[in-house]
């Protein structure tokens, strides 16, 4: 026993890149140690999901309700109490994500240094705690700058939150079976945006008690709701694989191995350097996969930020609108959901966000059109239905692109999310600023906008032509590497940590005289990685077909 937790221990260590051992006896240790059957590999899949999915989107729900309350809070009063006007509310929005944006990539690089249990646990006990403060000195500010300082407040300690998150599924899961797992986690999204609506509703009768408006209990009881979940984060949340108690050092060598086979070296942890950074930051896939998402994202948070304001703009009480914002936000969490399992099981991506964009696209042009307030409200449905599902499946394309383009080594990826997100979240600062209260009922503007951004001219051209030459870019680039370095093994291997300095591999592969952490840093451009090229014919002979056929 005691001899097989040392050799599962040693496996661990070789499959970190921190051994420096006998190549040969490694791959006699992967042989007959580190293989899974099928029934193992869905056990431990089960439970590293039950440990990580649940508590993950609870985070994320209450993060993203947080965010978005004050649209509810809106309708309760909060802009004539705190005597708000001109653009005073979307200067209020557009502080968040200027902080937001700012922390973003910084927060992701000590996420890496500190591990999620500290680094995250820090964040949500700091953003529990001034929502605390903070929203009850919101219920009792009287101006704008109060307003002001508390959405400073709350993007500081929410900008690690959700990059970091997304961040952590990366290090756990394989290609194929990320997206689905990005769905479930962003379906707390949909679920803030239905509980927010309900809590709301029934929160703003609080009216009067203790002096307050029923806006301020808004805040006050939402922000207690996320210190008492964020109490038991530090045993909740999960380290990386190669740290976390969560599997055994047999479990977890095995994991770790199957991991390695799907992303090759660039999921290795290295020592921080500055290199990393700038091969993120030299990138030009960086900036193509971070202005598809930022087209994608505009519809976005239009409509996670003004659709209270909208359904009542079509003539509901402002009670009504807070319940009514509820049943579109479940059945884009539906959608989500199915999206996330179908682009899973046939492992594409693009045609999902063109057939979700198209949904954005039509609801945005019947806001847009003299149509009775029932068929617009059906609109909130179709316009939320295509725009939340879009943006956990583009999140794929940067954490484990379907082109099977990764970026590693892990803080090179810890910062390419960062930026990723950061451009996403710069929408939210346009969507802030296009729907001011002197364009209501119609808010043709804002509308406008957004269906700008959803239309080929924009998200397709951005998004799906960008994504299409991206596929394109990287079947050639696998035929270049075929071309000068012969086909690698199907299993992997030659791209794997654990025989980084294999003699007969680095001969191969044209590394002679580099150390095992230089072929380590190569991450995605060690010759012997390769895009599924199956996959990406799929992915771009689809988007192209969709594409041409509208």
């Amino acid at each position: 026993m005691e001899t097989t937790e040392k050799s599962s221990q040693r496996n661990v260590k070789q499959l970190e890149g921190c051994d420096e051992g006998s190549p040969h006896s490694q791959e006699a240790h992967v042989d007959l140690e580190l293989k899974m059957s099928p029934a193992e590999e869905k056990r431990l899949l089960r439970r590293i999901d039950l440990w990580i999915l649940p508590y993950a989107t609870l985070i994320y729900l209450l993060s993203f309700l947080d965010r978005i309350n004050i649209a509810q809070a809106r309708l309760a009063g909060l802009e004539a109490d705190l005597r708000l006007h001109g653009n005073q509310y979307d200067i209020a929005l557009t502080i968040f994500f200027i902080v937001y944006i700012v922390f973003e990539v910084p927060s992701n690089l000590v996420l890496k240094k500190l591990k999620p249990p500290r680094w995250l646990c820090f964040l949500m006990f700091c953003c529990a705690i001034s929502q605390m403060r903070v929203w009850l000195a919101m219920g009792l500010v009287k101006n704008a700058k109060g307003l002001y300082a508390t959405r400073i407040l709350l993007g500081m300690f929410e900008s690690g939150l959700f990059p970091g998150l997304n961040f952590l599924f990366t290090t756990w899961y394989t290609r194929k079976e990320l997206n689905s797992r990005l769905c479930i986690f962003f379906s707390g999204a949909n679920l803030a945006g239905a509980f927010g609506g309900l809590l709301a509703f029934g929160i703003r009768h609080m009216k009067g008690v203790g002096g307050k408006s029923g806006w301020a209990w808004i805040f006050i009881l939402e922000g207690l709701i996320t210190f008492i979940c964020a109490i038991p984060a530090p045993w909740l949340l999960q380290d990386f694989p190669q740290y976390s108690n969560l599997l055994t050092p047999a479990e977890k060598a095995k994991w770790l191995h199957r991991l390695n086979i799907s992303q090759g070296v660039t999921n290795t942890p290295l020592p921080f350097t500055k290199k990393q950074v700038w091969k993120a930051l030299r990138d030009w896939k960086t900036y193509a996969y971070s202005l598809m998402f930022l087209s994608i994202s505009q519809p976005f948070f239009s409509i996670s930020l003004f659709v209270p304001s909208i359904i009542a703009a079509l003539g509901f009480t402002n009670a009504a609108a807070n319940a009514l914002s509820a049943a579109p936000y479940a059945l884009g969490t539906i959608i989500t959901l199915i999206v996330g399992r179908m682009s899973d099981r046939f492992s594409l991506r693009t045609p999902f966000i063109v057939i979700m964009m198209l949904l954005s696209v039509v609801g945005y042009t019947i806001f847009l059109c003299d149509v009775s307030q029932a068929v617009k409200y059906v609109a909130v449905f179709i316009t939320v239905a295509g725009a939340y599902p879009s943006i956990p499946t583009a999140i794929t394309f940067v954490h484990h692109p379907l082109f099977s383009y990764s970026f590693g080594p892990m803080y090179t990826r810890a910062v390419v999310i960062g930026l990723f997100f950061s451009f996403g979240n710069s929408a939210g600062i346009l969507s802030s600023n296009v729907y001011p209260i002197s364009d209501a009922p119609k808010y043709i503007r804002g509308h406008a906008i957004a269906l700008g951004f959803s239309v080929r001219t924009l998200c397709f051209c951005l998004g799906i032509v960008l994504s299409a030459f991206l596929g394109f870019y990287c079947m050639r680039e696998n035929a270049r590497r075929d071309r000068i370095y012969g086909i690698p093994n199907p299993d992997g291997s030659d791209c794997s940590p654990l025989y980084a300095d294999d003699p007969v591999r680095m001969k191969r592969w044209g590394l002679e005289g580099m150390s095992k952490q230089e072929i380590i840093e190569l991450g995605d451009q060690h010759p012997a990685f390769r895009c599924d090229i199956c996959h990406s014919i799929l992915e771009s002979t689809y988007s192209i077909y969709i594409v041409v056929g509208i």
